[in-house]
Order: structure tokens, then sequence, then C-alpha cells
């Protein structure tokens, strides 16, 4: 049974909270080996200018690809295409490793600096989190280094509710910096926790055509 897209589904034990961002996924994609480059080009100057990551190096474009590669074994890496580039990506990730956390990935997003105000960040969350319902994942974790007003205010709008401040999480360019993490709910909790569908295996389905669609 297709579930409906984020915000708005209520199927099942699903049931999202209110958002007003449409899901639409025409210029979203799973990412693919040959985004690397393009995907380390936007991530750059984040590790290299800025605290947002705490990351030291800018990675090479053969780790990006790998990290890309472990990301699609199991979840969804997302980039979003315009005209042939892509300007942002969006993906879930372990946030922590022990089994009983596995229905409550952790999520990451980076638009490019020259596009953003423009609700790619929004669009790209939408979809993630449309495929994620999919896979019936009930939760998702986000952290920021802060001061980050664009990153609290899309956290924000996306119904996200602020957990708690980790202070002092990391040391970057001399200076100690904060670390808030925010979640959000993806469905009601079921009494029995669903079991996860691949990525691999969504494709596959009819659901994953219809996600696809706008």
């Amino acid at each position: 049974m297709l579930r409906e897209k984020w915000p708005v589904g209520n199927i099942g034990v699903d049931t999202s909270p209110g958002c007003p961002y449409d899901a639409r996924m025409n210029a979203c994609r799973l990412a693919r080996s040959a985004d690397a480059e393009a995907i380390r080009d936007i991530y750059a100057p984040i590790v290299r200018d800025t605290v947002i990551s705490f990351e030291y190096e800018v990675p090479s474009v053969a780790e990006i690809a790998s990290r890309v590669e472990q990301v699609l074994q199991s979840r969804p890496w997302l980039v979003y295409e315009e005209a042939g580039e892509v300007l942002g990506y969006a993906y879930a990730t372990t946030f922590r490793s022990r089994a009983a956390y596995d229905w409550g990935p952790e999520v990451s997003i980076y638009v490019r600096s020259d596009v953003q105000k423009r609700g790619l960040g929004q669009r790209l969350y939408a979809t993630l989190f449309g495929v994620l319902r999919a896979q019936n994942y009930c939760r998702v974790v986000a952290g920021a280094t802060v001061p980050n007003e664009s990153s609290e205010r899309l956290h924000s709008r996306m119904g996200f509710q602020l957990i708690g401040r980790y202070p002092a999480a990391g040391y970057k360019f001399g200076g100690w910096h904060d670390v808030v993490f925010w979640y959000l709910p993806l469905r009601s909790l079921p009494e029995t926790a669903p079991a996860l569908i691949n990525i691999n295996e969504l494709i596959k389905t009819a659901e994953w055509e219809w996600l696809t669609r706008s």
C-alpha cells in the first residue's frame, strides 16, 4: 500500500507532524559514485572555512565516493539536481551502532552556498523523510554546531524538536564549539518495531516509483 507523501501521511501507523513543505522529488534522486566530485565541492568549503563540520581535512573524491557507497548499502543518500548540476545533498547514517537504535538514524544535509534560501533544503529533507518512512524508520536525529542560524531555522521549519546542547563538543580553529541535537518523529510509534526495508529493495517497488514522482 502506498503511503501519502510527507508531510501528510496517515496510513497504518504512519502519522507525520505538521510541516508546510511538499515532498516533491522531481529534482531529487539517489546519489551515484559519479556525483562524488560535486558532493566534495559542496562540502569542501564547509570543512575548510567553517566549524559546521568537525572534519579538519577536506576528504578526497575517492573518500566521498566510498561514503556514498557505504550509505547506499542500506539507506538513502539523495542529491538535488537542476539542469544537470548537483546543488545539494542529504543522507541518513547510523546514529549509534547498538541494534536497538536502528529505527532512528542520524540525518545530514548540505546545500551549495550560491543556491541557498531557495527552499532546496526543505525539498531535500522532505523527500528524505518520505523515503525513510517508506523504509519503516520511526525517528530521525540531527545535530549542528551552534550558532548556525540557517540550520536552526531549517530544522525548526521541518518540525524538529530540540533535544539538548552538548557544550564544547569539538575543538576546531583554536576554539571549543557547542553542538545541539534535534529529533523528528516520522510516524506514531507502533507497539512492535516494524521490519526495516533496505533502500536497495525499496527502489524495486511501486512505492519507490510513486515516491519519485511529483
